[in-house]
């Protein structure tokens, strides 16, 4: 290590200490001959202070120091002059009496202060991002999805599931949304498909006997963007197998606790309301209902369950799936389903926090026959359905257990937690509305050689640079 301690962990213990510290210069203040820096890495800021007599060499190295220039500095621990001590930082009743100086890297002058209340336009903290990151507070929301990633595997992994991966370049089966499709260059003229959720592996994977499995998943969705989606995003995913919903709700309930109380430090009451959809409907207008004024605790989680199986789609004129195809009935509803869709109750439920739905679940159809029922009342015929989902049918014939389970949109838990208003402010490098990155310019043209490589003709619109494109 070329450093003895982070710019944010010093303090009046360590008075008299030689120490080497390593980052950036957030601030430059003269003083008649007295130099002052703030140097800052990602655990705080130490003033520096450089004295002709006292730094030597230094002193005059430290003239053509200028923001957000990388720095190492080594000199002696002191306590601040009586007057000057800053009791908003951790490290504000010392500083460090600079004996040498080195500058690693110079910077040139950044489009925006790297400030906390700086007013920065999104298209510039995007295009920007590394120095965005910079900022405290965009940093914090960053570091928060690794302390939730740990909180996620360590419950889950005392409960007994398995993280297991699944392939992220598979097959097009469209739900809903449009599939980021994906050329291959080995059959030309065939395509992969980027996930929109892993559904079809998973329980592909309760047949294989693991029973408990999670993952957290990269999925991909070409649809219009808002504050709460971006074309990619992170789901937390979880399947089961001999279990029913019950079993569902004290898992998650629990895992919410645990993250609710690791990353804010607060108890969340459980069990969490149950709210059927009509229920929701009538009261709330709406399948997401904020509860926080009715529960009075900054978290307000509940459960909306029992929603219809179909949904009719007016266009087209025929029903579908109100979640997707493997979403089983309600055993009561199953005689005369046909005849009437609209009334039967299905088997899923979705969690609701704050007014912002997390994810959705549901216990699964495990019989082929069932299953046949539903993709003919949605017109899936075998054929479509050998098509579409063969690889799922065929292993169902091998002796599927019930299963059932849950996926939670992390980066929407995360927008909640740190109190923010977009999905943009909790991932690293997102993309603007119009589903482009600033900061790389993709998505962008490729050159003829990669299309002849993949047999492809690309018949692209002469549209302007995005880069000034900002949602």
């Amino acid at each position: 290590m070329i450093r003895t301690h982070t710019c944010g962990e010093l303090n009046a213990k360590d008075n008299t200490k030689q120490v080497t510290l390593c980052g950036w210069v957030a601030r430059r203040r003269d003083h008649g001959k007295l130099i002052f820096i703030d140097i800052r890495d990602r655990s705080g800021f130490t003033q520096i202070v450089f004295i002709p007599k006292e730094s030597g060499e230094a002193y005059k190295t430290a003239q053509e120091l200028r923001n957000e220039f990388v720095i190492k500095v080594t000199g002696t621990v002191n306590m601040r002059p009586s007057g000057t001590v800053n009791k908003k930082l951790a490290t504000g009743e010392i500083e460090i009496l600079a004996r040498e100086l080195e500058i690693l890297n110079p910077s040139i002058n950044p489009p925006f202060e790297i400030e906390e209340e700086a007013e920065i336009t999104e298209e510039m903290r995007l295009k920007y991002r590394y120095l965005d990151i910079r900022r405290k507070k965009v940093f914090s929301n960053i570091a928060m999805r690794s302390e939730l990633y740990k909180a996620i595997r360590s419950y889950l992994s005392c409960e007994g599931f398995i993280e297991c991966e699944t392939p992220v370049l598979t097959k097009s089966t469209p739900e809903g949304a449009r599939d980021y499709l994906v050329p291959s260059r080995l059959n030309p003229g065939q395509f992969f498909a980027l996930p929109q959720s892993p559904q079809l592996f998973k329980q592909i994977l309760m047949v294989a006997g693991m029973e408990k499995y999670y993952q957290i998943a990269k999925c991909f969705r070409d649809e219009d963007l808002r504050a709460d989606r971006q074309p990619e995003f992170t789901q937390l995913d979880i399947e089961m197998s001999f279990i029913e919903e019950e079993d569902i709700f004290a898992l998650s309930e629990g895992l919410m606790k645990k993250i609710v109380k690791e990353l804010k430090g607060v108890n969340i009451v459980t069990p969490f309301p149950r709210i059927t959809y009509e229920q929701a409907m009538e009261k709330y207008k709406s399948d997401k209902p904020d509860l926080r004024n009715e529960l009075n605790n900054d978290f307000a989680f509940c459960w909306i369950t029992d929603f219809p199986l179909f949904k009719y789609n007016d266009e087209e004129k025929r029903w579908e799936s109100e979640h997707h195809p493997f979403t089983a009935p309600v055993a009561e509803d199953l005689e005369g389903m046909e005849n009437d869709p609209g009334k039967i109750k299905s088997r899923s439920y979705d969690l609701v926090l704050n007014g912002t739905e997390l994810g959705s679940g549901s216990i699964r159809i495990h019989r082929m026959e069932l299953q046949q029922r539903i993709f003919n009342i949605i017109g899936i015929n075998q054929e479509e359905a050998s098509r579409r989902f063969g690889f799922l049918l065929e292993a169902f014939q091998f002796g599927a257990p019930p299963h059932g389970g849950v996926a939670f949109g992390l980066d929407r838990l995360l927008t909640v937690l740190s109190g923010e208003n977009s999905i943009r402010e909790v991932i690293a490098f997102p993309k603007t509305s119009t589903a482009f990155c600033p900061l790389t310019g993709a998505p962008s043209s490729v050159d003829k050689r990669q299309l002849a490589e993949l047999k492809l003709n690309c018949q692209a619109e002469n549209r302007p640079n995005q880069g000034g494109k900002n949602g």
